[in-house]
């Protein structure tokens, strides 16, 4: 169900013209340390309220500290930004309301917080790596190395095992159709969230005619 109805708006964000541009190498690493400078706001939200949903009945299954990824953030910015990166550092207004977004999941209704830990992570899992690839041969990074950290999971040894059964997960959440279905719009609400961080990235990094 999630797979059919945001096939649009995952469409949609995977192309949108600042990811075509970073994945075509015609953006500099500065539009890159921007883009993770966002995805840190994004994680913060996600993980802050980790902990406290870990025993909760819906999210708490996929809660799974091999998948936390704020350090990992923060040790690719030390090495894009230098050990002050985070000094006046500000969310743009897209990525301010993505992450308010995910903070009210957290605290009011579980099941939309999955909607949103599920297009992170298995974006992360999937699409992320072809991020990380261009990075590294973009911008010299070392492979799976500072300045890639964040797409790199080394506790999860085997990718594929790891997104079957996290789907089998979605599968069983133990709710109701229409909760199901709330679920489904979610998620398409997240990868629209996406976007918008996208189209105003694009609005600072513009390429020359």
């Amino acid at each position: 169900m999630i797979r059919t109805a945001s096939h649009e708006a995952h469409t949609e964000a995977e192309n949108s013209s600042f990811m075509s541009d970073l994945l075509g190498g015609r953006l500099g690493v500065t539009a890159y340390r921007r883009y993770t400078e966002q995805l840190w706001f994004v994680y913060r939200a996600l993980e802050s309220s980790a902990e406290a949903l870990s025993e909760d009945p819906v999210a708490g299954p996929f809660i799974r500290p091999e998948l936390t990824r704020t350090a990992e953030l923060e040790r690719d910015l030390a090495h894009l930004g230098g050990p002050s990166w985070s000094d006046g550092l500000r969310p743009l207004p897209s990525t301010a309301a993505y992450a308010d977004r995910v903070t009210a999941c957290a605290r009011d209704w579980p099941a939309g917080y999955v909607a949103h830990h599920y297009t992170r992570y298995l974006g992360d899992l999937s699409g992320g790596q072809i991020i990380r690839g261009t990075a590294e041969k973009t911008w010299g990074f070392a492979r799976k190395g500072d300045g890639v950290r964040f797409y790199v999971f080394e506790e999860i040894a085997n990718p594929a095992a790891f997104k079957r059964e996290y789907r089998s997960l979605l599968d069983a959440l133990p709710v109701d159709d229409l909760e199901k279905q709330r679920v489904v719009d979610e998620c398409k609400r997240a990868f629209r969230l996406n976007s918008a961080v996208f189209r105003e990235l694009a609005e600072q990094f513009p390429l020359s005619a």
